[in-house]
């Protein structure tokens, strides 16, 4: 019908996540679709072209589009319980039972027209409808419900007391465009329920019809609608009740349901939690059936005026969310998209499907196709395809970004058919680019000032290349040295001092249709190391050979200055000539300094014409550590006379 009265158990009925709400913000218009958090009231206008919806928690009223899409609000709505609209659609009146008023909005605009006070201390107005040109209203709890009304056409005078007890708490209604000046009452929160059909056009309430006691095996009324074309009430979306001398008798019913509402061409709109199904009037057997994905136990439900648009309050962990269903009139086609699972960038592939109906479409009928992609997140056009006589379609298409391409085919719908959306998704493969980075391998000595270049193939549109450098030792962290274009030739180059052995890194970070890419290059440096000789007596070559000339008894004294590292040590190793050859004579490591020297003595031979040699060196590991590689000391020549 045109207006929906909503009690307060469906208003608490969607089952909310532990999940933070997220409050919508304020404004006139918002391209989220519009929510609530606690139903106060849904209904549709046909004159503006909007769906209203009461927040009776932020004491909000929200308008929405057609398509669901917020495009206004009004505040100020406090406890916002019910709505209605008048007769022309220009005006929509709300029920806020925290202020006691009526509020009359502007449906264009939402801006408030008037507020009109309703005398009374008890809870209310709770539950609001047009008829007879008057704005009705219910208000009062258990053992004092009442019903009132409002003149908006005079003076705007309020008048309660109009239904005395015959109510025995907060009652629904409901009216019939169809029928003007007959209202439908039903009392809702109790066990023993009254409901009553109601002659408002003189402006006084005429009782048509009334029962009183336990209702639906003592689960009460929770929704009632006016029947179009008749004299019956649905009760809780299921049972017809057919009205006549006064009284009320079953006459039908329809399959198990929470809500119901009735369009004025007859058709029933019923809800089983998230399922919502439509029947023609008197019918068993649903003519649509739509899953809206509630999780919530009652989902309300209204038509537009004109019973060709469908709409629901779909429960979700964000609130109430206005959701339109279509015209469920219309066979509703079956469209599948079959697409490749996999497919190579820059390689045509075949998109094709079927458009299954149980009537036959119009000549030609065609289907939009749309491929999103990281290079049009937007969405691209492509060329219609032509569904074939047996329903069949194909056409082909050539990805050239990389990652997930999404294919959207569509069919708009005619006069017997409902529109129709399909998806199929592929995985496009990227391409793999060419990196290289030299110096792989390469040994250096101690701070050589090193060129390392990135060489980057062809590729899309990025041609950005990181270089990064990574020092052995745990204190020198890995470092972006360079990030830029690479030249004309592909190449970025950076200069680096090579103090430690370095992981140098290039990184192409990839673009749509090249995939990333890392390569490393290893490069070593070795440690800057000298030995100093003393209490030396002379130096002289013996034959070519340059010696450290000492006496017998004379103990020579070396200084080795190598590159610190904390715990780092030398080894210094002894040959002696014997026999034409050198002999080893042992090593031995000695601790740096944190100024990198060690100095040692070896005692005196006591012996003349002995000839030594000594060196001083770096071993990568047993030197205690390894951030440098393995580096030789020269040697350094002895020679003992008397």
């Amino acid at each position: 019908m045109r207006r929906r009265s909503i009690s307060t158990a469906t208003a608490l009925a969607v089952v909310f996540s532990s999940a933070a709400l997220s409050v919508i913000s304020a404004g006139t218009a918002s391209a989220a679709p519009a929510s609530v958090y606690a139903v106060g009231g849904f209904v549709v206008d046909g004159a503006t072209g909007r769906v209203f919806v009461g927040d009776a928690e932020t004491g909000k009223v929200f308008a929405a589009d057609y398509n669901g899409n917020q495009v206004g609000e009004a505040d100020g709505i406090t406890d916002v319980t019910d709505l209605a609209l008048s007769d022309d659609g220009s005006t929509l009146y709300a029920a806020a039972s925290g202020s006691h008023q009526i509020v009359a909005l502007d449906a264009a605009t939402l801006t408030v027209k008037s507020r009109y006070t309703v005398p009374t201390t008890t809870t209310g107005p709770t539950h609001v409808a047009v008829s007879g040109g008057k704005v009705w209203f219910t208000y009062g709890d258990q053992w004092d419900g009442n019903l009132g009304s409002v003149d908006p056409a005079g003076a705007g005078t309020v008048t309660t007391g109009q239904y005395t007890n015959k109510l025995w708490g907060q009652a629904l209604l409901d009216t019939d465009p169809g029928r003007p000046g007959i209202l439908a009452v039903g009392e809702t929160g109790l066990s023993t329920d009254s409901m009553a059909v109601l002659d408002v056009s003189s402006g006084t309430p005429q009782q048509v019809a009334y029962y009183h006691g336990d209702y639906s095996l003592n689960s009460g009324i929770h929704d009632i609608d006016l029947v179009p074309g008749g004299t019956h009430v649905l009760v809780n979306g299921t049972e017809r009740q057919a009205y006549t001398n006064g009284a009320f008798a079953a006459d039908g019913a329809y399959p198990a349901g929470t809500d119901a509402d009735i369009a004025p061409n007859g058709l029933v709109a019923q809800a089983n939690g998230g399922t919502v199904s439509v029947y023609r009037p008197d019918g068993t057997v649903p003519i649509r059936t739509y899953n809206t994905g509630s999780n919530a136990a009652k989902t309300p439900l209204a038509w537009s005026p004109d019973s060709t648009g469908l709409f629901a309050l779909v429960g979700t962990n964000s609130g109430w969310v206005v959701t339109p269903l279509g015209n469920p009139t219309l066979e509703q086609p079956t469209l599948s998209v079959n697409a490749p699972s996999t497919a190579t960038g820059g390689r045509q592939l075949t998109v094709s499907g079927r458009l299954s109906t149980s009537s036959q479409l119009p000549a030609g009928a065609t289907l939009k196709a749309v491929r999103t992609d990281a290079e049009n997140p937007n969405g691209k056009a492509l060329p219609d395809a032509t569904v074939q006589a047996d329903g069949s379609y194909s056409f082909t298409d050539t990805p050239q970004a990389g990652g997930t391409a999404t294919y959207k085919v569509s069919y708009a719908g005619d006069g017997t058919h409902a529109a129709a959306t399909a998806t199929a998704q592929v995985k496009v493969s990227f391409a793999t680019p060419s990196l290289t980075l030299n110096n792989n391998g390469h040994v250096y000595d101690y701070n050589k000032a090193v060129t390392f270049t990135a060489h980057l193939g062809p590729t899309y549109k990025n041609r950005t290349v990181e270089i990064w450098a990574n020092p052995y030792g745990a204190d020198k962290p890995n470092k972006l040295v360079k990030s830029g274009t690479v030249d004309s030739s592909g190449n970025l180059a950076v200069t680096l001092n090579m103090l430690r052995d370095t992981d140098v890194t290039a990184v192409f970070k990839g673009d749509t249709r090249n995939a990333p890419k890392t390569v490393k290059s290893t490069a070593y440096a070795r440690v800057a190391v000298s030995l100093a000789v003393s209490r030396q007596y002379r130096t002289a070559k013996i034959g070519t050979t340059p010696y450290y000339w000492f006496h017998k008894n004379v103990a020579p004294l070396f200084t080795t200055t190598m590159t610190y590292y904390p715990g780092r040590k030398q080894r210094l190793e002894l040959q002696v000539y014997v026999n034409g050859k050198w002999e080893a004579d042992g090593s031995k490591y000695f601790s740096l300094g944190t100024d990198g020297r060690s100095v040692v003595y070896i005692p005196a031979p006591g012996h003349s014409g002995i000839k030594a040699r000594i060196r001083s060196s770096y071993i990568n590991g047993t030197s205690g550590d390894t951030v440098n590689t393995t580096t030789y000391g020269s040697w350094k020549y002895l020679y003992f006379t008397n």
